[in-house]
């Protein structure tokens, strides 16, 4: 059992095929086209990327940001040199995927254009997806870049760093205000 659940990819397979045969047998839907049980699949990773990436902002607001001034100096750097690029790595790459996923399960469902087009039926979709499009444009085009000059994966100077950070802490802490009514917009869409 240690080998088993010491391999984070063995759980994420295993809890993938669980989760598939949840899906296929379980539900009670008829996949005998092919086509249903792909729309399955594909809105079970838009939201299980969902969750990493959202998760992950969370993780970075509600316990990174306010612990790290509480952390003695000589750990800081196990925190900025190891933990943060990988967490923010599945960050960055859990947003692009959720809404790659997010944009092909639209254009598949055919309101992709409605929805962004904020027309009803679609409006309350349509804001969520406006909102996920806002955050992820952050987080690749805002967070990510500061963060590597404030983490020192970028050379720098302090200056710099200091005002980097100031910039990814402000432009997270924007995508958690608006990953509220995104969270509601995406959930309570029928």
């Amino acid at each position: 059992m240690d080998k088993f659940f010491g391999n984070l990819h063995a759980v994420l397979g295993a809890g993938l095929v669980l989760a598939i045969v949840l899906m296929l047998c379980l539900n009670g839907q008829n996949f005998e086209d092919g086509i249903a049980a792909g729309n399955a699949i594909m809105r079970w990773l838009h939201t299980f990327f969902g969750v990493l990436w959202i998760g992950l902002l969370y993780y970075f607001n509600f316990v990174q940001m306010p612990t790290m001034p509480k952390i003695p100096a000589e750990l800081k750097a196990g925190v900025s040199k190891h933990i943060a690029p990988a967490a923010l790595f599945w960050f960055r790459w859990a947003a692009l995927i959720t809404v790659l996923l997010g944009v092909a399960i639209a254009g598949h469902a055919k309101y992709l254009a409605p929805a962004l087009g904020l027309q009803d039926p679609y409006k309350l979709i349509g804001v969520g997806m406006w909102l996920g499009l806002i955050m992820a444009f952050n987080v690749w085009f805002l967070i990510w870049p500061n963060q590597k000059k404030a983490l020192g994966i970028v050379e720098a100077d302090d200056a710099t760093k200091a005002k980097a950070a100031r910039t990814a802490m402000i432009f997270s802490r924007t995508n958690t205000l608006l990953s509220i009514p995104m969270l509601y917009a995406m959930v309570n869409f029928s």
